[in-house]
């Protein structure tokens, strides 16, 4: 697996922080990679050093909860800072009140997990502030031609626009094995990661708005299009429904929403919003006959590296043109217009004249 140096440098200054590291993000995007990669980091210069994977059984067993987990790392330690890493800690009966007590006795606690549980709003609040948290993404193409490049294979931009940066795919020899992961692991995300979590009762609603929201990647939407769909669907639901279905797609880091901005008001307009899709493969397990949205997956991918970069976004609306991006960084600001193609003079006039306006 490739080293991924740009999530590393952001965590290395807390390596002897008594803050809980805590590495967050969608389901197989690479956290534990992550916690495997600080681990050898710190082995370079000591020995003290403590890591548990409650995936697996055996460890669950002898350690169910926080008392015993305690207990072992204390019976364990060597003398001095001890770096302890606890993946799948969510699995552990009052994990949160067992990390807080170990940065009391000189532990450096690095922690990971399954989105369904750990990191919900609830459980983070149980931290109080005793926490940094760091979110892993899925691949960006960069990322993901490096680690091609380890397993001998070659991954172009137009694969990336379809199968999107999870890891993993890669591992897969045929496009169908490929497809079949990348459609299990989203209905591990949607079935264990939301509707066990939160008990939905109303599955078939809740698949019908994951499916919705999905396909619409890259485009304005607000709760009342979503709802007239489900009208027309013949489904019917509330738009506080609906508003809570997305905040739970949103808490599992499934997708992205970018708040829109109108020029004519003045403000955010928050009934209406862009949503993107955390890795666009939810995107394109959706689409039928290989009709592949390559024009939406673009803007989808540049929202997903310039998130990866550390902008903060926003689109633009002045009533009458659109900007995809208004990216912010360092108190720079960059206005983003992202295109598949603009060889129609109609396409080219529509993407440039908004640009054109701020200028003039």
């Amino acid at each position: 697996m490739i080293q991924r140096e740009h999530y590393l440098e952001q965590i290395r200054p807390f390596y002897e922080s008594d803050l809980i590291k805590i590495i967050t993000g969608i389901r197989r995007c690479g956290k534990s990679i992550i916690l495997q990669q600080i681990k050898e980091e710190i082995a370079k210069t000591h020995s003290n050093i403590i890591a548990l994977d409650f995936e697996d059984i055996g460890v669950l067993n002898a350690l169910p909860d926080g008392l015993s987990l305690l207990s072992y790392l204390d019976a364990h330690r060597e003398e001095g800072k001890c770096y302890v890493f606890l993946d799948e800690i969510q699995r552990v009966e009052d994990w949160a009140d067992a990390c807080k007590t170990l940065r009391l006795r000189d532990y450096s606690v690095f922690i990971s997990g399954s989105n369904s549980k750990l990191l919900s709003r609830e459980f983070t609040k149980e931290l109080s502030g005793r926490y940094v948290s760091f979110r892993i993404r899925p691949f960006v193409y960069q990322e993901l031609k490096e680690y091609a490049a380890e397993l001998k294979k070659e991954e172009t931009i137009s694969d990336y626009l379809v199968w999107g940066g999870f890891p993993k795919r890669l591992e897969f020899p045929t496009l169908e094995a490929q497809r079949a992961y990348l459609s299990d692991l989203n209905e591990t995300i949607i079935i264990n990661d939301i509707v066990n979590r939160y008990h939905i009762r109303k599955t078939e609603i809740f698949r019908r708005i994951v499916n919705y929201v999905f396909l619409s990647n890259a485009r304005i939407f607000s709760a009342h299009s979503i709802l007239n769909y489900m009208k027309a669907s013949g489904l019917a639901c509330s738009l506080t429904t609906i508003t809570k279905y997305i905040d739970y797609l949103q808490e599992a880091f499934a997708i992205e929403i970018v708040p829109l901005y109108s020029q004519k008001a003045k403000r955010v307009l928050n009934y209406y919003q862009k949503i993107y899709d955390a890795d666009v493969s939810f995107n394109s397990i959706r689409s039928l006959e290989g009709r592949f949205d390559l024009t939406h997956n673009l803007e989808n991918v540049v929202c997903n590296e310039l998130l990866y970069r550390g902008y903060s976004l926003q689109a633009y609306n002045d009533g009458k043109h659109e900007i995809d991006f208004v990216a912010v960084k360092e108190q720079k600001k960059y206005y983003i217009q992202v295109a598949y193609s603009v060889a129609e003079e109609k396409t080219y006039e529509r993407e440039f004249s908004a640009l054109n306006r701020l200028v003039t």
